[in-house]
């Protein structure tokens, strides 16, 4: 299987850091390919990614995270890539932490890497108090569903096998994904491994997760994940490689 690796990077009115998200990528490894989905962005973030290099997937309209994500992972699948890292657009993500969470990919130890705030208790990355409270929550609720302890389910940065890859092109969640994403990680097989990594506060734009949509958040993904703990994942074991 091919070890050729690709950064998948979702984007949306991200005009204004792209173009250095897509450098930071290059600068540290040229031969990475970096494919920016451009979800309805309504600037200039399609011709910024493009003149500085990246392939560029652009969507006819918003479709959310999820969608955008998935879209990416099956660009991976259909061109044989076994290696995928995720990078969100807006910047928050260090392109140098990138061997950080490869690393438990290239020894055979994992399928599914998250770069977790939170793995070290003496980590510098301080949430608002609403997000603080959703991410415990969350984070307790995977390692009970699932019965490996997880620090940090709601992490956009994150590295593939081909295993993983194929799991994520069939089947991503679309509304608020990264939760749930881990806990079917988690129930169809794949082996799942946290490295410390540290974030970036937002440059440009602002979150769209306000206190109120964090509230309304912390309850819905929360009943999202147990419905979700109640369908059956096919075992992926067989995958691996």
């Amino acid at each position: 299987m091919s070890r050729r690796l690709v950064a998948i990077v979702p984007a949306w009115n991200e005009a204004d850091a792209i173009g250095k998200v897509v450098d930071e990528i290059k600068g540290f490894d040229s031969a990475i390919d970096v494919v920016v989905i451009d979800d309805g962005s309504t600037d200039d973030t399609t011709k910024v990614a493009e003149s500085h290099g990246a392939t560029v997937l652009g969507l006819p309209f918003n479709v959310g995270i999820g969608g955008a994500v998935q879209t990416g992972f099956r660009y991976a699948l259909e061109h044989g890539y076994g290696r995928a890292v995720r990078i969100d657009g807006d910047g928050q993500h260090d392109a140098s932490e990138i061997p950080k969470i490869l690393g438990p990919i290239e020894a055979g130890e994992a399928d599914l890497v998250i770069g977790s705030r939170f793995v070290d208790p003496g980590g510098t990355y301080r949430p608002p108090f609403a997000r603080r409270i959703g991410i415990r929550i969350f984070a307790r609720l995977v390692s009970l569903l699932c019965g490996q302890r997880v620090t940090d389910t709601t992490s956009g940065f994150v590295a593939l096998d081909r295993a993983g890859i194929e799991l994520f092109a069939a089947q991503f969640p679309h509304d608020y994904p990264e939760v749930e994403a881990t806990l079917v990680a988690l129930r169809s097989g794949l082996r799942v491994a946290q490295v410390q990594v540290d974030m970036r506060e937002r440059t440009t734009g602002s979150s769209s997760i306000t206190f109120v949509r964090s509230l309304y958040y912390i309850v819905k993904v929360t009943l999202a994940l147990l419905m979700a703990s109640l369908r059956r994942y096919p075992r992926l074991e067989g995958a691996r490689r």
